[in-house]
């Protein structure tokens, strides 16, 4: 039973609605128990883990090998499969990229192409588009706790279908709009994965100075940079430090302006940080959105200020602003007293170390919290100002490349989704829409 949608202008086929059933994609259900955790192993992809259209395995559960096998004996996904969710985001959807193996969390379902009426790499741009929330609206079953979706339903959303070779062209462009933004997530990874090892080594581990006290040249460095550090040790209440460095509170080299704001005189569309914006484990804040929206107070930032939640768990949501805005008071703005040490603190601000700091001084008992005067107290071993400009020379322009890299992929990614409803409905001819691409990429 297909019915005629529409034409694209210029093509001959038809583009028709037919139900997901009838369109050969397969609902597999998952297995509902929960394995135990494990220290190690495969991820276990749970709902938490869709984000954007994509599996983010950050903060995901891991389990055996056995479990594993366990449980994919019924829903093993394959590349390009879909994963859709059933409660919570009920209509949330993330494409499996190929090489990734996991097993699948309660309350989610695989969809899957067989390719005789859709492409099975296309699939994935299908079940993001207006028809496919139009879908979901209509078959949504709105409970006391949360809403759902039926396994049975989900085969009868109806959908428009182009041709199997438009298919194959939509599926292209905005795959390569979306490998640009991957491209560029994975290249801010590497970027701050480099600058936190350079943290690690300079300022925890002490190489340069361990190198020297042995007689040998630290690696990584030149000559001058080198010659900035001491070639020997001393005692401290931490233990042994870099000598003529000190122990030094946080608050010495960083504070905490307080920059309150009423909402009612921002201006519209001024750029909002709240906690659910804030990334765990990484500095690359790339979401944000509107203080519309928002009525309470709010503290206002800069570019390149450190935002810290302050909320237990969320003390892991560390962020450097890339936008001028207002945040959550829910989130402290920390900045250096001096530029220079910028990239130390930073170092300091997102690492495990003042996590448990805060864990630790974190106050109340519904939902515990940090306060400034109390990260203020966390020590450090500060290097002379000569180190820390060398430091911040070396790590800001990664930060810089960071922030510019956030806001190239939000424009790709908003050129990707205002295309998606016009190529799927036909509105945007394919040739213009891959010009348009080249022309991004």
């Amino acid at each position: 039973m297909s019915r005629t949608k529409q034409k694209d202008p210029g093509m001959a086929e038809e583009w028709s609605k037919v139900s997901l059933q009838e369109a050969n994609v397969e609902l597999i259900d998952c297995d509902h128990r929960t394995p135990p955790a494990s220290d190690a192993g495969y991820p276990y992809v749970a709902i938490p883990q869709l984000r954007n259209g994509h599996v983010q395995l950050s903060e995901v559960r891991r389990i055996t090998r056995e479990d594993y096998i366990e449980w994919t004996r019924k829903a093993k996904p394959s590349p390009n499969d879909v994963i859709l969710s059933r409660r919570c985001n009920p209509g949330e959807t993330a494409w499996v990229p190929p090489g990734l193996e996991f097993a699948l969390g309660q309350n989610l379902v695989l969809l899957r192409a067989d390719g005789t009426r859709v492409f099975p790499p296309f699939l994935r741009w299908l079940v993001r588009g207006p028809e496919w929330w139009d879908q979901i609206g209509k078959f949504l079953n709105v409970g006391a706790v949360f809403d759902s979706l039926k396994c049975a339903d989900v085969p009868k959303f109806e959908l428009c279908i182009p041709p199997l070779r438009d298919q194959r062209a939509i599926a292209h462009i905005l795959g390569a709009l979306d490998d640009k933004i991957e491209l560029n997530r994975r290249t801010n990874q590497t970027l701050e994965a480099t600058a936190r090892a350079l943290f690690k080594s300079w300022f925890i581990d002490f190489d340069p100075v361990r190198a020297k006290a042995e007689g040998r040249q630290p690696s990584g460095m030149d000559a001058a940079t080198a010659a900035l550090f001491p070639r020997a040790f001393t005692d401290s209440e931490l233990g042994k430090i870099p000598r003529n460095w000190s122990v030094r509170p946080l608050g010495d080299l960083a504070q905490n302006p307080r920059r309150g704001v009423d909402p009612s005189s921002l201006a519209p569309g001024t750029s909002y940080v709240g906690l659910e914006h804030m990334p765990r484990k990484s500095i690359a804040l790339g979401e944000w959105g509107e203080s519309d929206s928002v009525a309470s107070n709010k503290f206002r930032f800069a570019p390149g200020e450190i935002l810290f939640g302050k909320l237990r768990p969320y003390f892991h949501k560390v962020g450097v602003a890339p936008v001028d805005g207002v945040c959550s008071t829910d989130i402290l703005v920390v900045t250096p007293k001096e530029s220079h040490w910028f990239a130390f603190v930073l170092g300091h601000a997102s690492s495990e170390d003042l996590v448990q700091h805060a864990d630790a001084t974190s106050t109340g008992t519904k939902m515990p919290r940090t306060n400034w005067q109390d990260l203020a107290r966390f020590q450090v071993v500060a290097p002379s100002d000569a180190v820390a400009g060398a430091f911040d020379n070396r790590v800001r322009p990664m930060m810089e490349a960071i922030r510019a890299t956030i806001h190239e992929s939000r424009t790709l990614a908003a050129a990707r989704d205002a295309l998606l409803p016009k190529l799927l409905s036909g509105e945007v001819r394919v040739k213009d829409a891959e010009q348009f691409v080249e022309a991004k990429t």
